[in-house]
């Protein structure tokens, strides 16, 4: 995978990276080409060879063309298809605003997902056994929420009734509910 040549390629297309610019990825199939040794870290960051990328726009790019596969997350092209090390998710939420009447998550390389019936919250273990949400996002790819994205959403929570002598804790969007977590009657203020 020449990587300069796919950063010309893109300013020749006029990309800059944006959500907008990402390939049909679904309708490439290539054979695997191997293991690339590039690992997308719990934080979202992206390290090559044990360092982190020098060039962040190489990070942006590469992550147009990631998808997850059967044989794992992998990049892809209409040529090759090579399968790199993810340690949680590889996308991180690290905005999110609430406008009409949903909320809208941005990840670190402007992806811009609606919480919908299609792209639900849900609740999954990270590396450190922690009970974090995350979202889908695009070709298999979900968001881990940045901290700081999930205290934003408990600070607009409401908290329902589940009938079982717990409480849910989340938020409504597009006219669903998304669950962030549950109360215990005998401790109200810790969910979860």
């Amino acid at each position: 995978m020449n990587i300069d040549r796919l950063l010309q390629q893109r300013d020749v297309d006029g990309g800059r990276g944006e959500t907008s610019a990402i390939p049909p990825l679904d309708e490439w199939q290539p054979a695997l080409s191997g293991d690339m040794n590039i690992n997308i870290h719990a934080d979202g960051s992206w390290w090559h060879e044990g360092q982190p990328f020098a060039r962040p726009r190489v990070a942006r790019l590469l992550a147009t063309l990631l998808r997850f596969d059967t044989d794992g997350y992998c990049l892809v092209t209409p040529v090759e298809r090579w399968r790199i090390q993810v340690e949680d998710l590889p996308l991180v939420a690290v905005e999110a605003d609430f406008r009409d009447d949903a909320w809208w998550f941005t990840t670190q390389f402007d992806d811009v997902v609606r919480l919908d019936t299609e792209h639900p919250l849900s609740i999954t273990l990270n590396p450190q056994g922690e009970a974090v949400p995350q979202l889908p996002v695009r070709f298999g790819l979900a968001a881990r929420l940045h901290r700081n994205v999930y205290y934003q959403l408990v600070e607009a929570a409401e908290t329902r009734d589940a009938g079982d002598g717990t409480y849910e804790v989340g938020v409504m969007s597009a006219g669903q509910w998304f669950a962030l977590g549950q109360l215990d009657d005998e401790s109200p203020g810790e969910v979860l």
